[in-house]
């Protein structure tokens, strides 16, 4: 299982809406999420800082299972105008630097 920070960030104004886009996420991109091997999405708002803490199988394989598929082309579609630039699918995450063990 792998760990995975991600940092994202909100247009300004943006905040209610892109709040109110992830109090329902889509069945079909859950269902691709669960099926591209991600057991946890958390994402948490610092202003207009996103970050996001991913408990996935292989990040790698969910990028490459995500990339044609239909359900998270839709979602990026309708999440992408709401962030300061789109999320980046190369993106390995944020390196961690320390943990309490």
């Amino acid at each position: 299982m792998q760990r995975i920070a991600l940092r994202t960030r909100i247009k300004a104004g943006s905040e209610e809406e892109y709040e109110k886009v992830h109090a329902i996420i889509p069945a079909d991109l859950d269902a691709a999420l669960r099926e591209g091997g991600v057991h946890t999405w958390r994402i948490w708002r610092d202003g207009l800082d996103l970050f996001h803490y991913v408990e996935v199988e292989d990040y790698a394989r969910l990028q490459e299972f995500l990339r044609d598929h239909p359900a998270d082309q839709a979602w990026q579609a309708r999440i992408n105008p709401l962030l300061d630039g789109d999320f980046d699918p190369s993106s390995t995450g944020l390196h961690q630097v320390w943990e309490l063990p």
